[in-house]
């Protein structure tokens, strides 16, 4: 009979973690956390405060991205219905992010704060890292998989607002810290449920205080635009209230089936001119290496489609993805991991205006 009780009680203690072995995965998850969070919130910022992010005429801009990674995502039709609502979309990726790595770092509802981080990786892997090769250039499928022991762990209770708020809760009602391994169910419902709400509380009030710095990063972000719409694209794009037209005494008449994407006047010798590609919807580039040669290139790096941006400095094509360089006057590769040269799209000057054909 002893023996029986014995075994019994053996096994009822084993089924419970110890507490040492908690703390023991909340430091082996340490690092992780404090790399994923630092992070995420990086991201979070970044876009907060980048005038280029919520710009419609941008190569760079979120609505550009989308676009770009339309042509290859297997969720194309998704992502061109998000592309229609860029803005919206897009500060919801950016207070996504930042929620992310607040949680993960500070130890609040970090499970859900790492699923929230798997959700927005996976997209990513659908959008942007979509088709790259090897699979293991694309940094989106490692992020999703190093959410995963998070999502699976928690933070194990180590520098964790949580595991403050549910001890500082059981204290406030009479209760051992830390918790007994047998203790009634409906004990540790009350626990749980003061503990969400208090969670809930910190969280509303840490969202909240993202939401204020994110538009604080709007108003510092202000209208400006990035080197590569220097010119400014939205002037130098055909509109129904402004329409392109060529001086007085130019050759009449556009080439068959051309398209007006500028003034050659808008297009100085040595600059570069964003545009949309009337064909693709994609963002492209309008360039003038020398006086009266007009080349225009698809701004959809050939890695993996992310839109590259210009360098006026080096004059060259930067890929923010993986690090991609292509020649700002050729489109060659000037450093991988892309291996083709940028797709060069055909345009033509007449009367003073530049088609692509």
């Amino acid at each position: 009979m002893s023996s029986t009780r014995r075994t019994a009680t053996v096994q009822k203690t084993q089924s419970v973690p110890s507490t040492s072995k908690v703390r023991q995965v909340g430091w082996v998850l340490l690092p992780l956390r404090i790399f994923l969070g630092a992070t995420m919130i990086y991201a979070g910022l970044l876009k907060f405060f980048d005038s280029s992010y919520l710009d419609p005429n941008s190569p760079s801009g979120v609505q550009s991205q989308m676009l770009a990674s339309a042509a290859t995502s297997p969720i194309s039709a998704l992502v061109t219905f998000t592309a229609g609502h860029a803005t919206l979309f897009g500060l919801t990726i950016a207070l996504g992010e930042l929620a992310v790595g607040l949680g993960i770092l500070l130890g609040l509802w970090t499970r859900v704060a790492a699923l929230g981080g798997l959700l927005l990786s996976f997209s990513f892997l659908l959008t942007v890292s979509w088709g790259v090769t090897p699979y293991f250039f694309g940094p989106d499928i490692v992020f999703l998989f190093a959410f995963t022991p998070l999502l699976i762990g928690g933070d194990g209770g180590l520098l964790s607002l949580n595991a403050i708020i549910k001890n500082a809760t059981r204290r406030q009602m009479r209760l051992a810290v830390p918790a007994p391994a047998i203790e009634s169910e409906q004990t540790k419902a009350e626990v749980d449920r003061r503990t969400v709400i208090r969670t809930g509380v910190i969280a509303g009030t840490i969202g909240a205080g993202a939401i204020a710095l994110g538009a604080v990063g709007r108003m510092f972000a202000g209208s400006g635009s990035d080197s590569v719409t220097a010119a400014g694209a939205a002037a130098n794009l055909p509109t129904t209230q402004s329409p392109m037209t060529a001086p007085t005494g130019a050759p009449a008449g556009p080439p068959k089936g051309g398209v007006p994407i500028a003034n050659a006047s808008s297009v100085a010798v040595g600059t570069v001119t964003a545009f949309t590609d009337p064909k693709t919807n994609s963002a492209s580039f309008l360039l003038q290496p020398k006086a009266g040669t007009y080349l225009a290139y698809n701004g959809a790096c050939t890695h993996q489609g992310c839109t590259c941006g210009y360098d006026q400095p080096s004059n060259q094509f930067r890929c923010p993805c993986h690090g991609a360089v292509f020649d700002g006057d050729t489109g060659d590769v000037l450093r991988g991991p892309a291996k083709r040269p940028l797709e060069q799209i055909s345009v033509v000057e007449s009367g003073g205006v530049i088609y692509a054909v």
